[in-house]
């Protein structure tokens, strides 16, 4: 991650250089003696030429790119019927509207499964768009709103359902994900609402039927939204949630990033900082404002009384907390080998009295998906904010590690393993984060996922979209003394480029797609996906012994099996001994030993043959995560493979 440092340092002087809604010297970032990189996007006298990215794909993966879809998709609406399919499964037979959330997750499960309803209806919001204006409408526009109004209810009930009061006491990447989720809402509202309600009264103002009934034209034609309404609740929940988080970073101890949690030893993960990072940006550039003080102050006038924190729209602190958050993480030696993110870093020798250490040098090497996925909409948010090309390079780079990781050849468009060269009862190799060219977790194969880790999946399928969405020129900025320019020829290659890499990544999600698909029952979709390419298996389904993992080396994988009760993790209290007292906002659902006390009783239940057939009947089995993580693909494929 050598060049992302660099770049990520780079992009402070871009800051300066382009004038971005903000001066330097009134956010504190010291811009002396930083690389240079010229943005695309400037607001002053244009002081240098952008290198135009010619591709961001390798040499090798470049000429099969150029075969592909570069731009125009061919819609296979199969797959946005999938997607319904999903969401209707999802809504149907897990959420409960009368409580207004997914009873069966938890608090950031939950959180994260508001966040895929409210992507998929706003990639149904903008179906809709284009079936109705390119084509003659299919099916009644009642039908159709009514679709919408129905999955767009359901997210309201869960802002009143969302338990906003316990998740404010928990580690900071649980808080996180409470604004990245209303944020996406406050999306789909604005989408939804340019898409199909622009007003058009003074288009019709002189018409007949107006002049017949001129008041109740006007109430009628001079109508937004109604989830208009909502955005302020939203919207508060986000600023008041993001103001939370903030707390969390440190700079006392590794030169910065976000501690996890503040109730176990400090423990710098990947996931906090990406979540940082990315609900920060996204804070920047798709937050309207909120002038709600409650239920914080901020410091006391000359005449005593409190003045409100309010917060507008692209406020350049949250730019500044972005930048930064990924300075520090590119700098961290968070990547492994393969150029996949570990999990995060503690500090050694941290409780002896002695240790003056306060770097962050015992790194976890567990590699999960989801922190592969959360940076994604952090880096395509600051190449929105800032015009600096190496943003989208350095998220295309991971999304090719992670496809490579998952035993998938870009230059082929195949899996690296031949299934049909398999011998029955005998699995693909493991590459790191999947195999056959499928996405897996550690836990997946072995059936050992916890709550935390049905979830993680769907969770880089979500960050894809918002990375692979087209590049568009950027809109005005709120501050309209400010006026964005743009170098037209670099923005061009850019958009270009961008648009072909993402149109390469298009047979490794359909393949992923493919397999998903083929692990529903009754519509739900199980966690191993892999094994929907399986059919010639037989025998006993893998244990963690014979998964093909490297388990004991990989380290320690505390989101499925618990955080350790050990002086590594926990603080030590002054008696000496350990705490005990398990962390309830991070325990997963079941520990290792039940979790293989499962097993050795699957292992022996005179029903061997329903559990050869059926492996994601292991475990938690079919749940709302796992069927989050299968919409999230899904939306994934279509958005980036077949959506007009």
């Amino acid at each position: 991650m050598t060049m992302s440092f660099v770049r990520a340092i780079s992009l402070i002087f871009v800051l300066a250089l382009s004038s971005i809604a903000y001066k330097l010297s009134d956010t504190g970032v010291d811009g002396a003696s930083l690389l240079r990189e010229c943005p695309i996007f400037f607001t002053a006298a244009k002081k240098c030429d952008p290198i135009a990215p010619k591709s961001f794909l390798p040499a090798d993966v470049m000429s099969v790119a150029k075969d592909k879809d570069k731009g125009s998709h061919s819609p296979n609406f199969n797959v946005l019927a999938d997607i319904l399919d999903a969401m209707q499964v999802m809504q149907t037979d897990y959420f409960a509207p009368w409580l207004g959330t997914w009873p069966e997750a938890i608090d950031w499960t939950a959180a994260v499964m508001g966040t895929h309803v409210s992507g998929a209806v706003r990639s149904l919001s903008e179906a809709i768009f284009h079936f109705n204006s390119e084509w003659e409408s299919f099916v009644d526009w009642k039908l159709q709103t009514n679709l919408v109004d129905k999955y767009f209810a359901q997210i309201t009930a869960y802002y009143f359902g969302q338990d906003a009061f316990a998740i404010r006491n928990e580690a900071y990447d649980d808080i996180l994900w409470v604004v990245l989720g209303w944020l996406e809402t406050i999306q789909l509202v604005n989408v939804h609402s340019d898409l199909h309600f622009k007003s058009d009264f003074e288009d019709k103002v002189s018409t007949p039927e107006v002049d017949s009934f001129p008041r109740l034209s006007y109430i009628f034609l001079n109508q937004t939204y109604h989830g208009n309404t909502w955005i302020p609740a939203f919207a508060h929940r986000a600023r008041v949630f993001w103001e939370l988080a903030s707390n969390g970073w440190d700079t006392k101890l590794c030169g910065g990033g976000m501690v996890w949690n503040p109730r176990l030893l400090p423990y710098k993960n990947a996931i906090t900082n990406e979540l940082f990072i990315a609900a920060s940006i996204s804070m920047y550039l798709n937050f309207p404002g909120d002038d709600n003080p409650s239920p914080f102050y901020g410091p006391r006038s000359t005449d005593n009384s409190a003045l409100h924190t309010r917060s507008g729209p692209r406020d350049a602190r949250y730019l500044k907390a972005a930048v930064e958050g990924y300075r520090w993480l590119a700098g961290s030696n968070m990547t492994d080998k393969q150029g996949l993110y570990t999990d995060g870093f503690h500090i050694s020798g941290y409780q002896d009295t002695g240790n003056n250490n306060t770097k962050c040098d015992q790194r976890n090497n567990m590699v999960l998906s989801y922190n592969q996925g959360v940076l994604l909409t952090g880096l395509r948010g600051l190449w929105e904010a800032t015009g600096a090309s190496s943003y989208l390079s350095d998220g295309h780079k991971l999304i090719q590690n992670v496809i490579r990781a998952s035993g998938y050849d870009l230059a082929s468009d195949s899996p690296i393993d031949d299934l049909l060269m398999l011998q029955p009862g005998h699995l693909p190799k493991w590459h790191g984060l999947g195999r056959a060219g499928v996405m897996e977790d550690p836990c997946d194969t072995s059936g050992t996922c916890s709550q935390d880790g049905q979830t993680f999946k769907g969770i880089f399928f979500h960050h894809l979209v918002g990375f692979c969405a087209p590049l568009v020129e950027p809109s005005p900025s709120p501050d309209s003394t400010v006026n964005t320019k743009i170098d037209g020829r670099a923005f061009a290659a850019a958009r270009d480029s961008h648009a072909g890499a993402c149109a390469a990544y298009g047979g490794w999600l359909r393949h992923n797609a493919r397999a998903a698909l083929a692990t529903r029952k009754d519509g739900k979709f199980g966690q191993w996906w892999t094994a929907g390419l399986l059919d010639r298996w037989t025998g006993p389904w893998p244990s963690m012994a014979d998964d093909g993992v490297p388990h004991a080396t990989n380290g320690v994988d505390y989101r499925n099996y618990g955080v350790p009760n050990d002086t590594t993790w926990r603080a030590q209290p002054s008696d000496g001994v350990p705490s005990t007292e398990p962390d309830q906002a991070q325990k997963p659902l079941a520990g290792i030993g039940e979790l293989r006390k499962r097993q050795e009783m699957q292992a022996n239940e005179a029903d061997a043959e329903a559990n050869t057939k059926d492996p994601n009947t292991r475990g938690r089995g079919r749940t709302v995560e796992t069927q989050g993580g299968g919409l999230a693909l899904l939306r994934a494929y279509w958005q980036i493979v077949h959506a007009p």
